[in-house]
């Protein structure tokens, strides 16, 4: 039993910074794991032309999803929905969008695992000031820089075998994970 939960239920785990962990509900434990085909979920709020936001990051496919900071504290009963909305538009099919849906549904807070995660998102949120006009943005504009940022190779210093590029790695995930196809 890991915070109440059967560990043979399907859960995602929400790994917070320690400025959101003192926020979030949970006991910031750090050693469960996500049965979801993209991992932990990480999470740190940022500012962007002073405006305060989520980056989420995919642990697995380091896919990200960008929300306004709003009612933070409800984020884990939200996660599940960000999480769809932000597949929604990978093209991937119904089936395996709900299936990761339902599989995010029951979240877990814990600390932060996994520095290199850690290290994107800092890249991550340098580069979403770039793809979002000075003072002239909105909700809608977010879409935009995810997309943008599934576009990015990532972890590129080493072999081009081990470069990830989001997108491809989440739809290869899910593909994997719950053996369906991508809608065309």
């Amino acid at each position: 039993m890991v915070l109440g939960l059967r560990t043979d239920m399907p859960m995602v785990v929400l790994r917070a910074t320690q400025k959101l962990l003192k926020i979030l509900p949970g006991s910031g434990v750090s050693s469960v794991t996500s049965t979801t085909a993209l991992g932990d979920w990480y999470v740190n709020r940022i500012i962007v032309d002073r405006q305060p936001l989520l980056l989420l990051v995919s642990s697995k496919s380091l896919l990200t999803a960008v929300t306004t900071a709003r009612d933070v504290k409800a984020l884990p009963r939200r996660l599940a929905s960000i999480v769809g909305k932000r597949l929604s538009r990978l093209g991937i099919s119904q089936s395996a969008l709900a299936s990761e849906v339902e599989a995010s549904s029951v979240v877990t807070v814990a600390k932060t695992a996994d520095r290199s995660v850690l290290g994107q998102m800092v890249d991550f949120a340098k580069a979403i000031p770039f793809y979002l006009q000075e003072s002239g943005w909105d909700e809608d504009d977010l879409k935009v820089v995810e997309d943008r940022l599934a576009e990015t190779p990532c972890r590129a210093s080493g072999r081009f075998e081990g470069v990830i590029f989001p997108r491809e790695m989440t739809v290869r995930l899910l593909e994997s994970r719950w053996s369906i196809g991508t809608v065309h």
